[in-house]
């Protein structure tokens, strides 16, 4: 059963989902130049993919993939921690949404993937900054940002943003973590605290092979940045659904429901013997995600009109 936000059933028209062209270019950053956009390949609707450059304040590109389905309105992706646009979760969602005629976009945060910059650990505001330079360029382009959806870290990035920003409607939040001070030493290591302020760092080795560094400055930014006190600053209008797997080894599914105490405006859905990953539920995740969306666009345009 789909557990979605309350609201009358509506059927789709057709003409919900009608395809336009946009009627100006597409602007990249603070500079209003046009950005450099290459068709993406697909086996499905190859041409309705483009890849946009998104150029920062401070000249360093995000670098993304926009899934044109003809809506004015627009849904941004975000992933999770040493992951990237490409990861199963973020261009499956993208794919479903793209079935149901809605538009999106899945993008690398800052030194992830084919965006320019360094890769940090922590740095969560950073990330929450990068989201709202691509939120901003979608409404230079008069687009409407309806919701953004964030796995794992871009789980809580999506949801900082919303107690920042209180631009934006709907958030999903898909197994992000409640605590940021747990989860430290399985990933760091015993006495992580002592050897980094020895060390000023640690590097985190994988199958042998060093896979990323974590400094001091990126540790400290994490420990120090408080999602429960960001979440209460969450306006009580912004409706906020929290997906997680009752299997998932990386994060406890008991930080959902810590999510659930304390967001007002929260619908909390578990996809039973899901993984961190949804490794085997990737169509049941889909599901869940692209209904509320679908729910919301229409509470949404009901509200407009």
């Amino acid at each position: 059963m789909i557990t979605a936000f309350t609201g009358p059933v509506v059927n789709l028209s057709p003409q919900f989902f009608e395809f336009r062209k946009l009627s100006q270019p597409i602007f990249s950053g603070v500079s209003r130049k046009p950005i450099r956009i290459s068709m993406a390949q697909s086996s499905q609707n190859p041409s309705r993919q483009q890849k946009v450059i998104i150029t920062k304040k401070n000249d360093n590109k995000l670098v993304g993939i926009l899934h044109e389905s003809g809506t004015e309105e627009i849904i941004i992706l975000c992933h999770g921690l040493r992951s990237t646009k490409e990861d199963d979760i973020m261009t499956n969602l993208a794919a479903a949404l793209e079935n149901a005629g809605v538009s999106s976009f899945r993008f690398d945060f800052t030194g992830n993937g084919e965006s320019e910059g360094s890769f940090e650990f922590g740095h969560y505001w950073r990330e929450v900054d990068d989201l709202h330079d691509v939120i901003q360029h979608f409404h230079r382009a008069n687009r409407i940002v309806t919701a953004i959806i964030g796995h794992s870290k871009g789980g809580g990035v999506v949801l900082l943003y919303a107690s920042k920003y209180h631009d934006i409607k709907t958030v999903v939040n898909l197994s992000g973590r409640y605590d940021l001070k747990a989860g430290l030493e399985e990933r760091l290591g015993k006495d992580y605290l002592e050897r980094i302020r020895k060390n000023g760092f640690i590097d985190v080795i994988r199958s042998g092979s060093f896979d990323y560094r974590v400094t001091l400055e990126s540790l400290t930014d994490r420990l120090d940045t408080n999602m429960h006190e960001a979440c209460l600053q969450i306006d009580k209008d912004c409706r906020v659904l929290t997906v997680h797997g009752s299997s998932d080894p990386v994060i406890p599914v008991e930080d959902a429901s810590e999510f659930a105490k304390i967001v007002s405006n929260h619908k909390l859905h578990i996809i039973e013997g899901a993984d961190h990953s949804y490794t085997n539920h990737q169509d049941e995740l889909a599901s869940v995600v692209v209904n509320c969306i679908k729910e919301t666009l229409l509470q949404d345009r009901g509200t407009s009109n």
